[in-house]
């Protein structure tokens, strides 16, 4: 909801830019989804790392 009342009053102060960023916003989002899906990636195997790093002491019966 900030963001959207921040826009209009971009509108209003300076219409050029915000419809600049009207336009250019998906295009942005759309060039950064690959390195969102690389870092949903990365944290994957990290997260698979981490479980096999950590599987003999929760075999070993650890606790926390």
């Amino acid at each position: 909801m900030i963001a959207f009342l921040l826009w209009l009053l971009l509108l209003v102060l300076c219409w050029p830019l915000a419809l600049a960023a009207l336009v250019l916003y998906p295009i942005v989002w759309l060039l950064l989804l690959p390195l969102r899906l690389v870092g949903v990636v990365v944290e994957g195997v990290f997260a698979l790392l981490r479980a096999l790093i950590l599987l003999p002491v929760r075999a070993l019966g650890a606790r926390r």
